[in-house]
């Protein structure tokens, strides 16, 4: 995917005069936020849970090391292999080198937010082998021409049912379907001889857990699963900090995932994978791979944004963010957008390669307020207009005028004055 998150400012106000892309999000604004609130409501212990999911997540990241490790050997003992990659064109090597010694020609992916950093499809098609997007909303966008997701959980969110339809009709040649339902199913006829025929899946993974080298899967379509279990080689891809120590953890996180991502109790599809398939089992596949990913998340640990990898990738800071829901995700010009976007991508691809997003918040504390894991988003994003002012990013004009504030702001009587001299010119205006 093209970083263009350098662009924030000019591609915010192309959306801001999309009238299709507006009245999409006209149209969803409000819906994940009260789900999530009826579903938080069936908790009497939310806070205490979340306190417990925060804890989790950072008693993990203080002994990343470790756990890995753990989880390396319970995986292999199952009979996965696991490999290491530090960005994404090792990604896409090592996802290349697995398809060819596994004669692959044609792969199925679920959702792997991993894949989108490193533009893995770009480099399947490149290697000549095909890859074929199983969920729904990245079908959709990949038909499209390979468009970005514009929303983690819901990714053609900015895409309405008549341009969906347009679409269906042009790229399958079949006759125009308006009717959702009736989409739906068609999308599914398309896709069941790719699932059949498949020799690879892909997946990423919510969290992957120690104690038993096992990755889970928390989806609403049967696509993860058809993934997952048909092809005979299955290959996940996830960040390093994925990882959680025991079953009874993944228990906790998951009575925060599914409600703080779509506002259900329980996700209509919850796997929890382990190794390859053995003799007596009926499905599965006969070689597993964990890719397991870096890409700038090493350096973050031991770091003032060391929190940010708690992040549990549910969706709900952009739900409930009043600048995600103005200018919608493509706006952000990369993978991850809305207020974990604009913690995420700086310190991802360079803070340098994102002046703007850092400043693209108000800092009503939404964001902090529904993170399942507590994550203090505006805070970090101070911590990156701190470090844009300490590094000379902002331009010299900004710079001046916030130093001379601080000045002003020192000397409480001319303060005031020109609080007052402030207020005055505002009401002469008026």
């Amino acid at each position: 995917m093209q970083i263009q998150s350098m662009h924030f400012k000019a591609r915010a106000g192309a959306k801001l005069a999309d009238t299709t892309l507006q009245a999409s999000l006209k149209e969803v604004k409000g819906k994940f936020v009260h789900k999530r609130a009826v579903a938080i409501e069936e908790l009497d212990d939310f806070e205490t849970t979340r306190d417990a999911a925060e804890s989790i997540r950072n008693r993990t990241l203080k002994n990343l090391d470790l756990w890995l490790e753990y989880f390396e050997d319970k995986a292999r003992q199952r009979g996965a292999e696991v490999l290491y990659a530090r960005d994404g064109e090792e990604i896409c090597r090592l996802v290349i080198d697995i398809a060819r010694r596994h004669g692959v020609s044609k792969i199925t992916k679920s959702k792997s937010m991993l894949s989108e950093e490193a533009d893995l499809n770009q480099a399947l098609e490149a290697a000549g082998i095909q890859p074929v997007e199983t969920d729904l909303g990245e079908y959709i966008l990949q038909i499209s021409g390979n468009e970005p997701p514009s929303h983690i959980i819901a990714p053609v969110m900015h895409k309405s049912k008549e341009e969906i339809a347009g679409l269906f009709e042009r790229v399958h040649h079949k006759p125009r379907k308006t009717a959702i339902t009736e989409m739906t199913r068609e999308a599914r006829e398309e896709l069941r001889p790719h699932f059949l025929s498949a020799q690879m899946g892909i997946s990423g993974g919510n969290f992957l857990i120690a104690e038993t080298g096992s990755v889970a899967l928390v989806t609403n379509e049967g696509n993860g699963r058809m993934v997952t279990t048909l092809p005979k080689v299955h290959v996940v891809i996830t960040g390093i900090e994925k990882i959680i120590p025991t079953l009874e953890d993944f228990a906790t996180l998951m009575r925060l995932l599914p409600r703080s991502a779509t506002g259900q109790s329980i996700s209509n599809y919850v796997s929890v994978l382990t190794g390859v398939k053995q003799a007596d089992d009926s499905d599965g596949p006969e070689h597993t791979y964990f890719i397991l990913v870096d890409n700038g998340r090493v350096e973050l640990i031991g770091s003032e944004f060391q929190g940010m990898l708690r992040c549990i990738r549910c969706g709900a800071c952009m739900n409930h963010c009043p600048v995600y829901q103005t200018v919608g995700g493509h706006a952000y010009g990369w993978v991850y957008p809305g207020p974990m976007g604009a913690v995420l991508t700086p310190l991802y691809i360079g803070i340098e390669n994102a002046l703007d997003l850092p400043q693209a918040a108000t800092f009503c504390n939404q964001c902090g307020v529904v993170c399942p894991v507590k994550i203090p988003l505006p805070d970090l994003m101070r911590k990156l207009r701190e470090q844009q002012m300490q590094r000379r990013l902002r331009p010299w004009t900004e710079r001046t005028a916030l130093k001379l504030w601080a000045w002003v702001a020192q000397r409480p009587v001319l303060y005031a004055l020109m609080a007052r001299l402030g207020v005055c010119y505002l009401l002469w205006l008026a």
